[in-house]
């Protein structure tokens, strides 16, 4: 399939044309073609193309309108034709459009109707949409979201602290570059040969628009950006992080009014309120020469980016790769280095020549952490163009959605126990006591209960689920860490490594240990029955009580895949009580995995 890549700006136009077969991976993708229009003026503006060694030239077209109506001349004379369809970069998706959506007219109003939220983005974006709609008339344009990929952001993280009123109105945190801060997360998982759900992960994409990423276990935590592109971090024209009540200060000091401030909030803030220049190439080189704005430009630059990037390994519980993107996170080994140094306490630390030598080309993603430290750093060139194209073929090639019903069943408060912890509870060498087998085969619920001990509170009379494993694991609804006064994450099992420690009690003594999460919802299912249903060891899909409870959906559900497992999907009690679930009930299984494997 061979889909062009558009990614509209203000004052550019990126293209590329990619060929990519249905369901294929990232890495399968072949770009076959690399263009951009940028910096126009009344005199033209300027044309770069080519992949390997690109060159630029001067084009006559003055506005995007011309440049985007000019792209399929630019196309014919590199001999690339037979587009199957069109991908659009759209930054602001709001809260609906969890993946890709063919453009309609209904999609376009929707998008339009956002413009407010991303006021330098989403009308470039649409501008190009509509033109090249016209261009090419007679194939599917696709939207591709910079806010998709932090849709699952938690509660905690995506809301703002102000009246019910605002939050009803739509208020609340979104984040963006979620196609880059994807693409980068998977790349590096790749480089490092490990699975992206076992990697907490900071994606720093510094380029004109900054911006900080928290993913934990494969999924998107926290963006540094909220509800519009201007939050979070230094950028070239944007402020990021500021005090709002400087509204209110402005407008009674100097008499602005709240359309002049966040025009120059988003226009003339960041690098270019410190210094009179976005670009940190200036910036940087008028640093050397002794500029004491730019030397306290890059200062506030780098700090602002070494705190979130604290923040989030705090949030994760831990920090295993940081990975930098972006034009100056790709290009400046200096402002690399500015961020990273002061951070050798988290076992991060950079080696200076690998730093220096880094060189990117054909998607190369370079460590450059020192020799034996832990946190493992890279770099790499983001790839949106690329993520947009992949996305856009899956969701062209995925078939009309089959339904598969699976039963669901409501796992309790319980306990899986270590040989160290029932010593410990019970007494050396002591049995536990099988009392009532589950339906996992080999699995079963014993007659011993324990209590669960915390800062606030107890819960008393916990069930422990047999056999022992390796490392005791406690598993409780979110109602429960508030009993308890702790702060349980929410983890698939296994992944234990930064949870909080918790006290436990038996008749014999207590164990202290950590292993406290929420149990992230998942499906046990038998190998036949995945084999049937086209589904692989985790993958994730989407599971629609839409005949029980009250219709909710659970989404990215994890499924795991056993020999002698029996194919149920299990939540907690918080989540049986949101869905209304009461009784035996089951779900309508559905999801991009499953939609792959017809």
């Amino acid at each position: 399939m061979r889909i062009l890549v558009l990614n509209a700006g203000s004052s550019s136009l990126k293209f590329g044309v990619f060929d990519i077969a249905p369901g294929a991976g990232v890495a399968e993708a072949r770009q076959v073609f690399k263009a951009s229009f940028d910096r126009f003026a009344p005199d033209g503006c300027d044309f770069r193309s080519g992949i390997a060694d690109p060159q630029t030239t001067r084009a006559a077209h003055t506005s995007l309108a011309e440049a985007t109506e000019a792209v399929p001349a630019v196309l014919r004379q590199a001999g690339i034709d037979n587009i199957e369809a069109v991908g659009h970069r759209i930054a602001h998706g709001g809260a609906r459009f969890k993946q890709a959506a063919e453009l309609s007219a209904e999609v376009i109003d929707e998008i339009r109707a956002l413009t407010p939220l991303a006021p330098m983005h989403n009308p470039a974006n649409l501008q190009a949409v509509d033109v090249a709609r016209s261009v090419w008339p007679y194939v599917p344009h696709w939207a591709v979201f910079d806010t998709s990929f932090h849709l699952e952001n938690p509660a905690r993280a995506i809301t703002y602290a102000v009246p019910k009123a605002w939050r009803e109105s739509g208020l609340r945190r979104f984040g963006f570059h979620g196609t880059s801060h994807k693409y980068v997360a998977h790349r590096a998982a790749d480089e490092l040969a490990q699975p992206l759900r076992d990697l907490r992960l900071v994606s720093l994409h510094l380029g004109n628009g900054a911006s900080a990423c928290a993913i934990a276990h494969g999924k998107s935590l926290d963006s540094s950006m909220g509800m519009t592109s201007l939050e979070g971090l230094v950028m070239g024209t944007r402020s990021g992080d500021v005090d709002p009540g400087l509204f209110g200060y402005l407008s009674r000091q100097m008499g602005l009014g709240v359309a002049e401030i966040e025009e120059a909030l988003y226009r003339d803030s960041g690098l270019k309120g410190l210094t009179g220049s976005s670009d940190m190439r200036d910036v940087e080189a008028r640093a050397a020469e002794g500029d004491a704005d730019a030397q306290l430009a890059i200062n506030i630059y780098a700090y602002r980016a070494r705190k979130y990037i604290g923040a989030y390994a705090a949030a994760m519980g831990g920090l295993d790769v940081l990975v930098f993107t972006g034009g100056i996170g790709e290009n400046s080994p200096s402002m690399r280095r500015r961020i990273c140094d002061g951070l050798d306490f988290m076992g991060l630390r950079i080696d200076h020549d690998r730093n220096m030598a880094v060189t990117l080309q054909d998607r190369a993603a370079l460590q450059i952490q020192a020799y034996g430290t832990r946190v493992n750093v890279l770099v790499t060139e983001t790839a949106e163009q690329l993520m947009i194209a992949h996305e856009v073929a899956n969701a062209i090639s995925l078939p009309k959605p089959r339904h598969v019903s699976i039963p669901i069943a409501v796992s309790a408060r319980h306990v899986h126990l270590s040989r160290e912890a029932v010593d410990a509870l019970f007494g050396p060498g002591y049995e536990l006591t099988p009392d009532k087998p589950l339906r996992q085969k080999g699995h079963w619920v014993a007659r011993e209960r324990v209590t669960l001990h915390g800062p606030k509170g107890d819960i008393a009379h916990v069930a422990i689920l047999g056999p022992l494993r390796p490392r005791t694991q406690i598993e409780i609804s979110r109602t429960d860490s508030f009993k308890l006064g702790l702060d349980a994450p929410v983890r698939q099992s296994g992944a234990l490594d930064g949870t909080p420690t918790i006290r436990l009690i038996g008749p014999a003594g207590h164990y202290d240990t950590d292993g406290l999460i929420i149990a992230a919802r998942h499906i046990h299912m038998n190998r036949d029955d995945a084999r049937e249903i086209g589904l692989s060891d985790g993958d994730t899909v989407d599971v629609t009580l839409d005949s029980s409870g009250r219709g909710l959906t659970f989404s990215h559900v994890l499924v795991r895949v056993a020999d002698n497992a029996f194919t149920e999907m299990h939540i907690d009690t918080d989540e049986a009580n949101a869905a209304g679930i009461s009784g035996a009930v089951e779900g309508e299984l559905s999801g991009e995995a499953l939609l792959k494997h017809p």
